[in-house]
């Protein structure tokens, strides 16, 4: 009976004790200063932020042969049209695991939200341009499960073929665009357009007339489609418009801290875009190239050597390391591979220099390129002239040092109209021109239209000789981690031989 006793009184002691533990529990172990919720418009920002500074960038700069290294080591992969892992696995891995799951959650979180309704169209706008880069630069990839991990558990996402999501991409910016009201609540806190809905609005359709025009050859039926809906939804009508990420010191470029960095005696312009600005004495030849004329090493790379004269620039020409460049010094007229032409690292390349998704100039070149095709009423010309008078003066927002006289921007615009017969290839060349530094943009427009007319590298070590870096591999982890679904979606696209370096993407027709 004792023992009993002894148990009762245990047994309500243990009860009280946890009794009295339940009492004002949420209030006291509900952090004061910690987040309970985020403001999704702080996660859309981040998405935003996430697309330009994760990876690899300067090998994509590479790619379209705006610029080069002749060094091997860690700088070597594009240069020498050779395989790297960490490369090739960007931008798969970064966006799969930042934009692709936060703008998921932006969407789940506001799609509901009355009072959210313009970020919830801004992220279906960001979510889509996310999916857009990954499955030009990957073909087939997890799309209808992508971003699900977390909601419904979907750790190992099937992939979606490249022309659904081209479907999808399609139709999601066509509705969010149509949607987007600035009659309702304005984007408050978003950093890309400062909250401003209208011009969230032409962003939209100009991306769904980009989106359009890659299936120039692919499915032209549909282009044309989505082509007329963007051009009468309302496109970017100046720079003002444009999609721009500015840039600090404590938020710093990624490409311009590369390049104006400890690398920056280890990049080079590439002389086929050199010889292509020369060609017509574009004055973008002066905001964007400096060089140190007699350098012979890399410390020699002062002030005393430098020049911005467009007169002395001299590209450095590919299929060469840092050993074999000597090859060229005599015909190129220098004295050492530190002796070529850089991208200008202390005005253009600066880890404060903007970076841009979508630009009004792009814009109006694909729309000049819609009229020439039919797909689109207006004056071809009329628009190619003011992609080129509005990218020379976008050259002011790299800074002062860059930008190019209204007088010079008259005089050139006058004197290089679109040509009857040439429209195609004129408009494919100043795509290359004024999607700098968009190397992620500039890559997929010249494999959809072919232009500019490039030389493959021909560095004899090579690993697809004689042909162009025209997709990345697939990472390593997704051979492990997700094989089924990868398997079948190598499968999907022709096999193994169509999904390595040199293989096509669906819209990327020979």
């Amino acid at each position: 009976m004792k023992s009993f006793k002894i148990y009762l009184t245990v047994l309500l002691t243990v009860t009280l004790f946890f009794a009295s533990c339940d009492k004002d529990f949420d209030e006291i172990n509900t952090s004061k200063t910690g987040f309970v919720t985020l403001d999704p418009v702080f996660k859309l920002n981040k998405a935003i932020i996430n697309l330009m500074e994760m990876g690899d960038r300067v090998q994509q700069l590479q790619i379209t042969h705006w610029l080069t290294s002749p060094f091997g080591s860690s700088l070597a992969g594009v240069n020498y049209s050779q395989f790297t892992p960490a490369f090739q696995a960007f931008p798969f891995n970064s966006f799969m695991q930042s934009s692709v799951v936060t703008t998921t959650d932006i969407i789940n979180q506001t799609k509901d939200d009355a009072t959210r309704f313009n970020l919830y169209q801004a992220a279906r706008i960001w979510k889509a341009y996310t999916f857009m880069i990954l499955t030009d630069t990957y073909g087939d990839v997890p799309y209808t499960e992508a971003g699900a991990g977390y909601p419904d558990q979907a750790t190992r996402p099937a992939y979606d073929s490249q022309q659904t999501i081209y479907t999808d991409i399609l139709k999601e910016l066509d509705e969010a665009s149509a949607a987007l009201d600035p009659a309702k609540t304005k984007i408050s806190g978003e950093i890309l357009f400062n909250g401003d809905v209208a011009k969230w609005k032409k962003f939209g359709y100009s991306l769904l007339l980009r989106a359009a025009m890659r299936l120039q050859e692919a499915d032209p039926a549909k282009a044309q489609s989505y082509a007329a809906k963007a051009v009468a939804g309302g496109l970017m009508s100046s720079n003002s418009d444009n999609a721009k990420l500015l840039r600090t010191p404590e938020y710093p470029n990624p490409i311009g801290t590369e390049i104006s960095g400890n690398e920056k005696a280890n990049y080079y312009a590439q002389k086929e875009f050199v010889e292509y600005l020369k060609s017509t004495n574009d004055p973008r030849i002066g905001s964007y190239f400096h060089r140190f004329v007699g350098a012979l090493n890399a410390t020699q790379q002062t002030s005393a050597l430098r020049t911005k004269d467009p007169t002395k620039v001299k590209g450095i020409p590919l299929g060469f390391n840092d050993v074999t460049i000597a090859q060229t010094f005599t015909a190129e007229g220098v004295v050492s591979l530190y002796d070529y032409s850089q991208f200008d690292w202390q005005v253009v390349f600066t880890n404060t220099s903007p970076q841009w998704y979508c630009t009004y100039g792009q814009t109006q070149l694909l729309l000049a390129e819609a009229i020439v095709r039919g797909w689109a009423t207006g004056d071809a010309a009329a628009a190619y002239s003011k992609a080129v008078k509005a990218d020379l003066e976008r050259m002011a927002e790299f800074g002062s040092a860059a930008a190019v006289p209204s007088a010079t921007i008259t005089s050139y615009v006058a004197a290089n109209p679109l040509v009857a017969g040439k429209e195609l290839e004129m408009i494919g060349y100043q795509y290359w021109v004024v999607s700098v530094p968009n190397g992620f943009e500039a890559w997929s427009n010249f494999r959809r239209t072919g232009y500019p007319n490039l030389a493959p590298n021909p560095y004899p070590a090579s690993e697809i000789p004689g042909q162009f870096i025209r997709r990345h591999v697939y990472p390593d982890g997704e051979f492990v981690a997700n094989k089924a679904n990868l398997d079948a979606a190598v499968a999907n696209q022709g096999g193994t031989a169509n999904t390595k370096m040199n293989g096509r993407v669906w819209w990327d027709k020979p």
